[in-house]
């Protein structure tokens, strides 16, 4: 914080890494901020450095290819994917997609890379399915600055639960969001 703009920068690229090397998890950075930038700046520089990330994986999936993202990701779980954002209704499967905890959103954004998507929508997609999750994590960390640690740890318990929900139930809320998106004849 004491480096100004610099120091926002810096973070903002540490999200962007975060994003694009997928396997660092999000929440810990995102919760960093909060803590060090407050609430509603640490979340705005998050969700930045996010979407950065976001659109970087969405054009290497879309320059790359099937090939790569099922590589990747994996072949039946980019069917999966696909089976819930394939319809006229795929705009809608990928925001339920980036709004569900325990989905691996940095991920997803190759699918969507390959997917009929355009880069606007994939963005409005991106920034409103991922701002609870965000906002949640930029919460806690400002709360435990501000010592309000039985509010980030209300949070955080919610999340987890949330989390574990999205974890280990995927694939039914996948199949579930496959049917309820599926054109009506």
């Amino acid at each position: 914080e004491s480096r100004g703009a610099w120091g926002e920068a810096a973070f903002i690229g540490l999200q962007f890494i975060q994003v694009v090397v997928f396997i660092i998890p999000g929440e810990i950075v995102q919760v960093a901020g909060g803590y060090v930038y407050g609430f509603w700046k640490g979340g705005l520089l998050s969700l930045l450095g996010i979407l950065a990330g976001s659109v970087a994986n969405f054009y290497v999936g879309r320059a790359l290819g099937r090939p790569f993202v099922e590589a990747v990701f994996k072949k039946d779980r980019v069917a999966s994917i696909e089976k819930v954002t394939i319809s006229g209704r795929g705009a809608a499967g990928f925001f339920l997609l980036f709004a569900i905890p325990g989905i691996p959103k940095d991920a997803l954004c190759y699918v969507a890379g390959i997917s009929r998507l355009g880069i606007l929508a994939f963005l409005a997609i991106s920034a409103l399915g991922r701002l609870p999750g965000i906002l949640g994590s930029a919460f806690m960390g400002s709360a435990a600055y501000d010592g309000s640690y039985r509010a980030a740890l209300l949070v955080l318990a919610v999340a987890s639960v949330l989390f574990f929900v999205g974890l280990f139930f995927k694939e039914k809320i996948q199949d579930a969001l496959a049917s309820f998106l599926r054109p009506k004849r």
